[in-house]
């Protein structure tokens, strides 16, 4: 049995934490992975993160920055080294041939074909630990766990409110609810997802543009705006501009005459309708998924939000909070379902950052209430996404 992780390994797994985030918003449909790779004294070698999609993978970046130091060392990833070819070699073959000795990682790898590499290195005589910081590595590679193992992307639902819960005035105004501060906090967030999503109350209301801006390299996510109707989104609006690409969601029995202007800017998929009213929740985030969509914004208004929370498709919110009072005016979040106290949907704070004259609070559903997808036969769902 190996040695547990020492303290400077815990150390080596935080900085490959830190290198994993680096490719928030950038590798899907693959996983966000770092390494740091350790000599046979226990310091630092090299580094790397997975950049890209179809890049070379952490493992291999950081090997190839430690070069001969490697042999005789210690890998530190905060993901199982895949055993799969696929773009690139398997990862735990790369480690053999590096000489590397002990292998420490964070999450096993939940993919039918990239799971094996930690089996793989033990029965070459590699030492192998698992679970070292495993929460906190759950936690960066959220959006990618989620796609493997529900089948559907990662839902972030974020908003901006007053403290008494208000979106907008009563004469409709919102802009701007929260500070400077907090709007190019948001540009962050939008740029570790792949897709930010409103919904036909936000699109007549804002008229949002959905980019990333003032975040240097970031990679523009896909804006999708669910109009059911095909009716909200006004010739000229911002988000039909090419900034980013954008996708529009309405419903499959939407006359065609009421979207030809709109394919002509943008992308237009036809979706079924909910039991009640809009575009089927289950439906809207398969087709993402679909798209290589792992991580998805979710900055519509309190219907939209309403509905994905209503079937337990949020998993995870963030608010802002303005010190300021309106009284009246749009609520955070309209009416999905709950009647009685006793059926209030709890959730665990697990962050609370003041971001200029606002506070920054996220939290995640107490009990495992998001819903999973219907099972998928696909490639997608069998095969590893890592390339």
């Amino acid at each position: 049995m190996a040695p547990p992780a020492s303290e400077r390994e815990h150390d080596a797994m935080r900085r490959a934490l830190a290198l994993a985030s680096r490719g928030l918003g950038r590798t899907s449909p693959n996983p966000v992975v770092g390494c740091v790779v350790l000599d046979v004294n226990g310091q630092v070698a090299g580094e790397g993160w997975h950049q890209y999609a179809g890049g070379p993978h952490a493992e291999v970046e950081a090997l190839g920055r430690a070069g001969d130091a490697a042999r005789g060392g210690t890998a530190v990833v905060t993901l199982e080294p895949c055993d799969h070819q696929g773009r690139t070699g398997p990862c735990s073959r790369a480690l053999l041939d590096a000489g590397i000795t002990r292998v420490v990682y964070a999450v096993a790898d939940p993919t039918p074909l990239a799971t094996g590499g930690a089996r793989t290195l033990a029965g070459a005589g590699v030492e192998t630990v698992p679970g070292v910081l495993a929460a906190e590595a759950e936690e960066v590679n959220a959006a990618w766990l989620t796609s493997v193992r529900r089948g559907r992307p990662h839902v972030t639902w974020k908003y901006a409110a007053t403290l008494d819960g208000r979106v907008a005035a009563a004469d409709g105004t919102s802009r701007w609810i929260t500070s400077a501060a907090s709007r190019a906090d948001v540009h962050l967030l939008r740029a570790r997802c792949d897709a930010v999503l409103v919904g036909s109350g936000t699109l007549r209301a804002d008229d949002p543009h959905l980019a990333v801006r003032d975040v240097p390299g970031a990679v523009q996510p896909l804006r999708v705006a669910v109009d059911t109707e095909a009716a909200a989104i006004r010739p000229g609006a911002r988000i039909l501009d090419r900034a980013a690409p954008t996708l529009v969601a309405v419903a499959e029995d939407v006359p065609a005459e009421r979207t030809a202007a709109l394919a002509e800017r943008a992308e237009v998929v036809r979706l079924p309708r909910a039991a009640g009213t809009g575009l089927d929740p289950f439906a809207l985030l398969a087709e993402l998924h679909r798209r290589d969509v792992r991580a998805v914004l979710l900055e519509g208004g309190p219907t939209l939000a309403g509905s994905l929370l209503a079937v337990g498709l949020v998993d995870r919110v963030v608010g802002y909070l303005a010190p300021a009072l309106l009284g009246s005016g749009a609520p955070v979040l309209g009416d999905f379902g709950v009647g009685t106290i006793s059926g209030a949907r709890r959730l665990d704070v697990v962050d609370v950052t003041p971001v200029g004259p606002d506070l920054r609070i996220t939290a995640v559903p107490r009990t495992a209430e998001a819903r999973t997808a219907p099972p998928r036969t696909d490639a997608h769902a069998t095969a590893t996404e890592e390339s």
